[in-house]
C-alpha cells in the first residue's frame, strides 16, 4: 500500500502534427514525460502535503511508476480554444482527506475552467463533510459558505489553455496533480 505524502500541480502545453506527439510535448514542458504515469482518481490523502514541482521533480526519478490525477484535452480545429484543469479542496483537519477534481473543456478561458474544477473539488468535499448548501448558487456563493463552516480551509486550481493550431496541427493541454 503506497499513500503520498507530497504532491505538486503541473501543466503543459504540446502541439504537433501527430497526436500522440502532442501530448508527448505537453508532458514534456509539464516536466513529466520520463514517468510511467498511472492515472488515480479524486482523493488527497491525509497528511499529505503540497510542494512546488521543483521539490517534487527532484524526488523523482526516470521510468519510475508515478501516481496522478490528470486532465487532458486536445483539438486539431484551428483557434478552438480548449482546457484542461484541477481543482483541489482540503478540510480542516490534517488527518482528514479532501478531494481533487479533473475537468476539460472546449471555448472556456483558465478562469472560467480552473474555478469549475476548484468548485468540483469542494462540492465534493462538501457532501462528504455534510455541508448544506444550494447547488443552484453561484460558486463564490458557496465557497463562502464552504470556508465559513470552519470544516474546509483551502481550495485551488491548476489549468492549461491554449488555442489550436492555426494550422491544424494537434495542440494538447494538460493539467495535473502529481504524488510524490
Amino acid at each position: 500500500m503506497f499513500v503520498p505524502t507530497r504532491c505538486f500541480f503541473t501543466k503543459g502545453v504540446g502541439v504537433h502534427k501527430d497526436k500522440l506527439a502532442s501530448f508527448e510535448l505537453a508532458l514534456r514542458q509539464a516536466g513529466i514525460e520520463k514517468y510511467n504515469l498511472v492515472y488515480v482518481s479524486s482523493i488527497f490523502p491525509p497528511n499529505c502535503r503540497l510542494v512546488s514541482r521543483e521539490e517534487g521533480l527532484k524526488d523523482l526519478q526516470p521510468g519510475a511508476i508515478v501516481y496522478v490525477v490528470m486532465a487532458r484535452n486536445e483539438t486539431n480545429e484551428p483557434h478552438r480554444l480548449v482546457s484542461a484543469a484541477v481543482g483541489h479542496a482540503m478540510p480542516k483537519g490534517e488527518n482528514e482527506y479532501g478531494y481533487l477534481s479533473e475537468h476539460h473543456a472546449f471555448g472556456e478561458t483558465a478562469e472560467i475552467s480552473g474555478e469549475y474544477a476548484e468548485d468540483l473539488a469542494a462540492t465534493m468535499l462538501a457532501t462528504t463533510l455534510g455541508i448544506e448548501f444550494d447547488p443552484d448558487q453561484a460558486w463564490q456563493e458557496r465557497e463562502q459558505i464552504y470556508k465559513a463552516s470552519g470544516r474546509i480551509i483551502s481550495t485551488t486550481h491548476i489549468c492549461q489553455t491554449a488555442e489550436g493550431d492555426w494550422n491544424g496541427r494537434w495542440t494538447t493541454v494538460i493539467a495535473a496533480a502529481v504524488f510524490i
